[in-house]
């Protein structure tokens, strides 16, 4: 058997522009785009929106977005072109007309005239009676009479594909050799009675036509692997393909309660981790994760390494179950990997309405530079910033009661107003100083460190955790922290 890496490697990702992207769609883009360039190959986009029910502008504009935004640049596809344009299949219906009339007079497809009501009928039967319920090839062997007197009824046709009456078996890169019986893989429909293209036919088409060599895809999509290995060996006999590409068909997301992550699952949106503030190196990160591993003891990588190393022989073909907090976990990795200046860069739309609570006014980027190196160390998803910082550019503290409630104890006016005391005398240019400042009153009131900062912090921050105190203390500055002390006795004392 020839090595199926001995052709230049050429793969594609063809999604549909429904909705919006999601990370199981994700996922197979980056197995490709890895392959691709791994081998030195090239990674194809193309657009399958034959469906004009489902598919939209929209979404086609936030399908190249998103793909953007991941990193992902495509060697041939919309905007960037190529020697097999156009790639949105909507524009390339009279090559699916010509290739299904050169397949219905070759013989290897057929009209068939049987009604939803009647395929239906016989389905049930085949069931009661145990048998297979697929089409049973009812039109198969129609004679011209036959045909006509169909047509005189006024009877509208799909056009289906003549299945071979053996067994398929090819070689999955993932799975092994498999063999599909050909009961079990009946005559299937190819163009509509209206004459529109189906998916079984246009997809192994443009894939014919764009000498495709490999086709990395989902699992669900592994029972449809016959029917097109033999459309395919059609299409070398009629020239319109020079090969069957090689198959791999990559495992099921799972999400919760052991169920395949479906599109309409809220963790299944790019959007939502977008949003959220994940970086693109960090999502793609742990994505490449789901059915593939880098090596057993380490999880955190590039994406530059993730391609030097890439072998699709090495993905695993159970499911992957996706995990979020494993994922904010490598996004934080990831973070903490940025330099100080990409940090503060990336963290910048979350810095500015509609996810910032302060007026752009109020913003001070000197205290953001400054704060930035000791956020970079507490946040998980970028979003996180906004909270961390908020009490840099607001005239006071957010109100967060549960905070208060814990922090605010019998005992901490006293506490508040020893730290006030100590904190007026110390060094503002010392983060050490104003720590030994706030230490030396908890041990006037026989507290230690942890439970005496705690009142100062949800004082002048708001909260109960937050960044570094001291650090933040010396940023906010002496003016504005005494004074949000101050207000808190005024508070604790009312």
């Amino acid at each position: 058997m020839a090595n199926p890496l001995d052709a230049d490697v050429r793969v594609r990702f063809c999604p549909s522009p429904t909705g919006n992207p999601h990370v199981g769609l994700v996922r197979t883009a980056l197995f490709n785009w890895a392959f691709a360039r791994h081998h030195g190959g090239t990674f194809v986009f193309r657009i399958e929106d034959t469906d004009a029910a489902r598919d939209s502008e929209d979404s086609y504009n936030q399908l190249l977005d998103s793909l953007r935004w991941l990193g992902f640049d495509w060697d041939e596809g919309p905007e960037v072109g190529g020697p097999h344009e156009p790639y949105r299949q909507s524009q390339r219906m009279d090559i699916y007309r010509d290739v299904a009339e050169k397949l219905l007079a070759a013989g290897k497809a057929y009209p068939c005239y049987c009604t939803t009501e009647e395929l239906d009928a016989r389905r049930e039967a085949a069931r009661a009676a145990g048998k297979p319920s697929g089409y049973d090839g009812h039109c198969r062997e129609l004679s011209a009479e036959q045909k006509q007197a169909y047509e005189a009824e006024g009877r509208s046709h799909v056009v289906r594909f003549r299945m071979p009456d053996e067994a398929t078996t090819f070689t999955d890169l993932v799975r092994g050799e498999i063999t599909v019986q050909a009961e079990n893989v009946t005559d299937y429909g190819i163009v509509r009675a209206n004459g529109a293209p189906l998916y079984t036919l246009v997809n192994p088409v443009d894939d014919a036509l764009m000498e495709i060599t490999h086709v990395l895809r989902g699992e669900d999509l592994l029972s449809s692997t016959p029917r097109q290995i033999a459309l395919y060996q059609a299409l070398i006999e009629l020239g319109v393909a020079k090969r069957i590409p090689v198959f791999g068909h990559l495992p099921y997301v799972m999400g919760e309660g052991n169920k395949k992550l479906s599109k309409r699952d809220p963790q299944a949106s790019l959007n939502v981790y977008r949003e959220r503030g994940f970086l693109p190196e960090g999502l793609l990160n742990y994505l490449s994760l789901l059915g593939w591993s880098f090596s057993a003891d380490q999880d955190v990588f590039s994406i530059q390494d993730m391609v030097a190393k890439f072998d699709i022989a090495d993905v695993n073909a159970n499911p992957a179950r996706f995990d979020l907090k494993k994922a904010e976990s490598i996004n934080a990795d990831h973070i903490r990997m940025l330099d100080e200046q990409a940090f503060a860069a990336a963290c910048e739309p979350w810095l500015r309405a509609p996810h910032a609570n302060w007026a752009p006014e109020d913003f001070d980027e000197k205290a953001w530079q400054a704060i930035a190196p000791h956020a970079q160390t507490r946040v998980t998803v970028l979003s996180d910033i906004t909270a961390n910082v908020d009490f840099l550019f607001l005239d006071r503290p957010v109100e967060d009661e549960a905070s208060w409630a814990k922090a605010m104890k019998e005992g901490s006016d006293a506490l508040l107003r020893t730290a006030r005391e100590k904190l007026e005398a110390a060094d503002w240019t010392s983060p050490e100083s104003l720590k030994n400042a706030v230490l030396a009153a908890g041990e006037e009131h026989g507290l230690k460190l942890g439970k005496a900062q705690a009142p100062v912090r949800v004082a002048v921050t708001g909260r109960t955790v937050g960044l570094p105190l001291f650090e933040s203390l010396e940023i906010l500055g002496k003016e504005k922290t005494l004074a949000r002390i101050d207000a808190a006795l005024a508070r604790l004392t009312a």
